[in-house]
């Protein structure tokens, strides 16, 4: 207790969240033989197993269950498909519930003097206020995670909007839902719900299709889904209304320019997520409006703070809040000796069909740095994908015209998140074209599809060389 009878505490390292970043930049700062608190405010058990990845893996799971056998005929299988959605659901909670006892167990593992319940803000450069508890830090991590984001178009209906983090608390699904957002959130859902038999359809904004950017995979990737899905990648909607007690009715105009209206018994928003540090008092801690956060050392500006996880908003994935957790524990332990941490070569996958990978930052990351050759593979006649049945989308490779080296890719097709770790691999490992070319490739497998594409670097790459380096 101080003199005014506030509790005070005084540790090393103050850790705000408890989630996939937060406990790995608790066990950093610990094992380099700090004093370290994890100050936690909300529900324990992370973003991905409670509200994230595992619950939307699981829907996404019986959902395919469900479309394999609806569409079995083609290989002269029979099969009637009756969807429970209560069933589906109570799967999906209690799976989930399993996979967030399993993180519970790691936090109640942490000894309670090291851990304390409540809301953080700074109150000065030094010092946090967590309820009422003054928490003084050498250094402070900040692993709050992120909160869904709601436009402000969408406040008649606010009461009554779904995020995803609602979708896994329900009982049974719903007859009809409309979907705002076509990033991987949005697609993922909304084909998973659409799958079970509920009546989807899906609003998407400026073109976004999942992460993909490179054009000749977008096309592929959004022909493939307007064949199975209600969906709109750049929708004009003019208005969300609410509809009875729970309902809404979207007017938006379509492709033809006819203005039209549906009416859906729930609003499902996916229009990407922010990170949760407005109520932290940031500027409390002396960190300027313009500072960064330095994704090699998670430093904010030249403060005592770093930031690490969905927090800094950088690449938001469980493997890399956990990488950054272990990069930003470390150095808030060594302050002020702040060190480059590793960082593992992007990977971005959306659980579709045909699902979509982003390898090394893809298209953009590529173009940005200068001349590349592109090969690709459509996947229309790939033999293991036209056995399968699943013989849609497109990928393209890239390389450095200079020294061959593989710079990334991009996918969408089948097995695409087993073809994008390959691919991934091959980058961090830093092969070139030849070398991958080199690697076994079984017969018959998806995997010589990337065979055809990287055959097709090659071939553009020699030709460069032939002629001098010219297109």
């Amino acid at each position: 207790m101080n003199e005014t009878g506030t509790r005070t505490v005084e540790v090393d390292v103050a850790v705000i969240g408890a989630g996939t970043a937060g406990l790995a930049a608790y066990r950093a700062a610990k094992k380099q033989g700090k004093t370290a608190l994890l100050i936690e405010a909300g529900a324990h058990g992370t973003t991905c197993a409670r509200v994230g990845c595992m619950p939307s893996k699981l829907l996404i799971a019986a959902a395919e269950a469900a479309h394999h056998a609806r569409h079995a005929s083609p290989f002269g299988v029979k099969a009637g498909v009756e969807v429970d959605g209560r069933a589906v659901m109570d799967r999906v909670r209690r799976e989930r519930d399993r996979f967030v006892g399993f993180v519970l167990e790691g936090v109640d593992n942490i000894p309670s003097e090291d851990h304390l319940t409540g809301h953080a803000r700074f109150v000065g450069p030094d010092e946090l206020d967590v309820d009422g508890v003054r928490v003084k830090a050498r250094t402070v991590v900040i692993a709050t995670g992120s909160s869904p984001f709601i436009p402000s178009m969408f406040d008649p209906i606010r009461d009554r909007l779904i995020v995803n983090d609602d979708v896994f608390a329900w009982d049974d699904l719903p007859e009809s839902v409309a979907v705002f957002g076509a990033g991987v959130i949005g697609l993922e859902l909304g084909q998973a719900l659409h799958r079970l038999g509920v009546r989807v359809r899906v609003f998407g904004r400026n073109g976004t299709v999942g992460p993909i950017n490179d054009s000749v995979v977008k096309e592929a990737a959004v022909a493939a889904f307007r064949e199975e899905l209600d969906v709109d990648f750049d929708a004009n909607v003019r208005a969300v209304e609410p509809e009875g007690k729970t309902g809404v009715a979207v007017r938006w105009v379509d492709a033809d320019g006819n203005e039209r209206v549906e009416h859906f018994a729930a609003a499902l928003i996916a229009a990407g997520r922010r990170p949760n540090v407005t109520k932290l008092d940031i500027e409390r801690a002396g960190i300027g409006p313009d500072a960064t956060v330095d994704r090699t050392t998670l430093r904010w500006g030249d403060s005592h703070v770093f930031v690490a996880g969905d927090a800094n908003d950088d690449v938001p994935l469980l493997h890399e809040a956990a990488d950054e957790g272990a990069i930003a524990g470390e150095n808030a332990a060594r302050y002020p000796d702040t060190r480059r941490g590793k960082r593992r070569t992007l990977l971005s996958i959306a659980f579709t069909e045909p699902a979509l990978a982003v390898v090394a930052g893809g298209f953009p990351a590529v173009s940005a740095r200068g001349p590349f050759v592109a090969g690709e593979i459509d996947f229309g006649n790939q033999g293991r994908s036209r056995i399968m049945l699943q013989n849609k989308g497109a990928a393209r490779l890239y390389a450095d015209p200079a020294t061959r080296r593989f710079l990334g890719a991009e996918i969408a097709g089948p097995r695409a998140e087993h073809l994008a770790h390959l691919l991934a691999w091959a980058h961090q490992a830093e092969l070139t074209i030849d070398q991958m070319l080199a690697m076994p490739f079984y017969h018959p497998v998806v995997e010589e599809g990337l065979r055809t594409a990287l055959r097709d670097v090659a071939a553009k790459l020699d030709s460069r060389a032939t002629a001098g380096g010219t297109k």
